[in-house]
Parts: C-alpha cells; sequence; structure tokens
C-alpha cells in the first residue's frame, strides 16, 4: 500500500518543478561561462580562476543576508524575484555577446549577479518545503528536491558544454535564462501559507539569534561541524585526482571523466533509493551513513595507492555521491523538524555556509600535494574523513529512532 508520502500536494510539486528548472539553469551557466571565457574571450587559466572565484563568492557572502530576508518576506516571493535576477544576468550576458561587447570583468560581474539568485534561492526552498506538505512527508519531500539538484548537478555541466558546442555562446545562456523564467512562472502559482510575524531587530541581531541556534543545538551542532568537516575533506580529493589519476592510475581525459561521473551516478543513485532507506531504518542510523559512506569511500580511494585500479577510484566516487545524498536528506528533514518556521532561512543559510570548508580543502591539497604529491592527500582525506565520521557518530543525532515531531514557534518572554 503507498505510503502518504507517495501523494505529495500539488503547491509542493509545482516547487519541485520549479526547483529542477531553477537547478538546471544554473548548472548549464556556470558550465557555459568559463568555457565562453576560454573560447570568445581567449583567456588562460589564471583568469579563469578567477571567474569561478566570482562565481562562488556570493555562497559566503550573501548566505546569511538570504537567510534573513527568507524570515522576514514571503519566501515564495523571494525565490521568485531571485530566479528572476538570474533570468536578468544571463539575458545581459546573451545580449552583451550578439553585440560583441561582453569583456571578461563583464561576464564575472554578471555572473556574480545570476549567483547572487541561486544563493537567496537555495536557501529560501529548504524553508518553504515544511509549510507546503505534512511532517511525515517532509523526507519525500526533501528526496524529490534534493533528486532535482543532483541530476541537474549530473547532467547540467555536460548540457552546457554541448549546448556551446552546437549551437553557440548565446543560445546557451538564452537557454538557461528560459528555464529560470519557467521557474519564476511555476513559483507564481504557488500558494504560500502565511506566517505568523515575527517582531523586527536590528539585523545583526536577527543573524546572532541564528549562530546561537545552531551553536547550542545538540542535535544540529554536530551536524553543521561534521558537514564543514566533509566538505573540506572531499574538495582535497577532487583537487588532486586528475593529476594522481593521470600519473598513477594511467587514465586518459576519457577515463577521468567517466571515472568522475560516477560522483554523480552515486549521487542519483542515492536520492532515489533514500524515501525507501528512511522508511526502513531508524532516522538516526540514516543521519551516520552519509559520514560513514565518505569515510569508507576516502578508504578505497586511498587503496588505489597500492592497487593502482580505476574500477576501486570509480567505486570511491560512487560511494562519495550516494552515501551523502542520504546526509543531505536526512539532515535537512531533521533542521526543518527541530527549528521554529521564523528561524528556518537563517538556519539554513548558516547550513550553507559549511561550503566555505571547500576552499580550504582545495587549499590544504595545494600545499601538501605540493610538498608531498597526491598520495599524501589521499592518506590525510582517511584521517579528516575519520574525524567526521567520530564527530556524528559520537553525537546525540545518530541516537533518534524517528524523525522529531515539529517544533512549533517558542512562547514570547
Amino acid at each position: 500500500m503507498p505510503s502518504s508520502s507517495d501523494h505529495l500536494p500539488a503547491s509542493f510539486n509545482r516547487l519541485a518543478w520549479s526547483n529542477l528548472a531553477a537547478q538546471s539553469a544554473e548548472q548549464i551557466a556556470l558550465a557555459a561561462a568559463p568555457i565562453v571565457a576560454v573560447l570568445l574571450l581567449g583567456v588562460g587559466e589564471g583568469q579563469t580562476g578567477l571567474l569561478q572565484t566570482a562565481l562562488t563568492l556570493p555562497f559566503v557572502l550573501f548566505a546569511i543576508p538570504a537567510g534573513l530576508l527568507a524570515d522576514r518576506l514571503s519566501r515564495r516571493a523571494l525565490m521568485a524575484s531571485a530566479e528572476a535576477l538570474r533570468a536578468a544576468a544571463l539575458l545581459a550576458i546573451l545580449a552583451m555577446i550578439w553585440l560583441g561587447a561582453l569583456t571578461l570583468p563583464l561576464l564575472a560581474l554578471l555572473g556574480f549577479v545570476a549567483v547572487c539568485g541561486t544563493v537567496a534561492y537555495s536557501v529560501a526552498a529548504p524553508s518553504l518545503v515544511p509549510s507546503l506538505v505534512a511532517p511525515p512527508q517532509l523526507a519525500a519531500a526533501n528526496a524529490r528536491i534534493e533528486l532535482a539538484r543532483t541530476v541537474a548537478f549530473a547532467g547540467g555541466p555536460a548540457l552546457g558544454g554541448v549546448l556551446v558546442g552546437l549551437i553557440g555562446a548565446a543560445p546557451a545562456f538564452g537557454f538557461a535564462a528560459a528555464l529560470s523564467i519557467i521557474a519564476v512562472a511555476l513559483l507564481a502559482g504557488l500558494h504560500e501559507p502565511a506566517r505568523a510575524t515575527v517582531p523586527r531587530r536590528h539585523p545583526l541581531q536577527d543573524i546572532a539569534e541564528g549562530l546561537r541556534f545552531v551553536a547550542k543545538h545538540p542535535l544540529l551542532r554536530p551536524v553543521f561541524v561534521t558537514q564543514l568537516i566533509f566538505g573540506g575533506a572531499a574538495f582535497m580529493i577532487l583537487a588532486v585526482f586528475v593529476p594522481y589519476a593521470v600519473r598513477h592510475l594511467g587514465l586518459s581525459a576519457t577515463g577521468v571523466g567517466l571515472t568522475l561521473a560516477m560522483y554523480g551516478v552515486g549521487m542519483i543513485t542515492g536520492a532515489l533509493l533514500a524515501t525507501r532507506v528512511m522508511r526502513r531504518l531508524p532516522f538516526g542510523i540514516v543521519i551516520g551513513l552519509g559520514p560513514v559512506t565518505g569515510f569508507v569511500a576516502s578508504l578505497v580511494m586511498a587503496l588505489t595507492i597500492w592497487i593502482p585500479s580505476p574500477a576501486l577510484a570509480g567505486l570511491s566516487f560512487f560511494l562519495l555521491g550516494a552515501g551523502p545524498i542520504l546526509w543531505v536528506i536526512s539532515t535537512t528533514t531533521l533542521r526543518q523538524s527541530v527549528t521554529p518556521p521564523s528561524l528556518l532561512g537563517r538556519v539554513s543559510a548558516i547550513n550553507i555556509l559549511s561550503y566555505g570548508a571547500r576552499p580550504i580543502g582545495t587549499a590544504i591539497a595545494a600545499v601538501v600535494g605540493g610538498l608531498y604529491h597526491a598520495e599524501a592527500c589521499l592518506y590525510l582525506a582517511v584521517v579528516i574523513f575519520a574525524w567526521q565520521a567520530w564527530v556524528i557518530l559520537t553525537s546525540p543525532a545518530v541516537t533518534l529512532e524517528r524523525q522529531p515531531a515539529m517544533i512549533g514557534e517558542p512562547a514570547p518572554i
């Protein structure tokens, strides 16, 4: 007999389709930007690195302000406005290409603006979900949202490259802008239930309130720390894998691409199986699966130092994608359950701040890899993955038998 979670409300389905369109637009544009920079503007590696920096900075700079807006404004309206901003930036890039006026600084600026829209949309979406579905449906709804993200993540870069190659740079950005406009249209028809009004205070007070909530919460604090450590360790492996795979595993460019693609395959597999897994296992066990699987993945990758097998490397990336997707879905459900609705935007934004560990991981890889080669990075990654697994396994989060009851607003003092 199908579970009630199999029948998600029509309002949520509009959000899910909007999310798929928005995530696809983001990935296509992110893939097209460096290709355009190299092929159309003739820039080199250093300049493309600066472009990529401009396209990642908004996640660090604007996640918290976006979370504050998500708690103060209509989340549906914020998401629609953010996606419209991204569409406008992509259409501006399209116009600049057609006019022959596109430069690298202009591409970086417009790309930065587009990603600011991405940040606001990404922060507000998980904050909106609990108001659209019943508490028992949260895990299934988050799995649907995450499946859309993983499909876009796995297929968007390839599609962006194909579009640029087949029909040119301008139409690729035009296609991404069209997807953003579709996402806005889907949100326009979505009804967002009214939320209780909260007193307006100085923005810094509201931001501090969100930070204190996460820092003091016995379940959310270890989740944040685990995610922070995981992000740094995972990007250490990603940073050194390509030269390591060519030198030590003897892979060609195609072989490297196919091996890295196993990460996306793992993500999609994990997202597809998430609802079934969460029905059959205790909630806390599912939370622990992601960090433990990440640790196993790092061991498998380190094993390739002794057994230089591309199959083992592919298995490592598959595990690195599949397990952590269960982590994202289960911890998002946890966050939505234990956070008061008026704080959910800021708490979601703090979660996104953990992405700041990624450049730290790549920087460590650059130093350690430069001094001691990639093998030392892989061994160090095992130690760091063991650390994040220990953090979550010694926390009360893994002892949860079921999803916690939804929390309401605290009583006024």
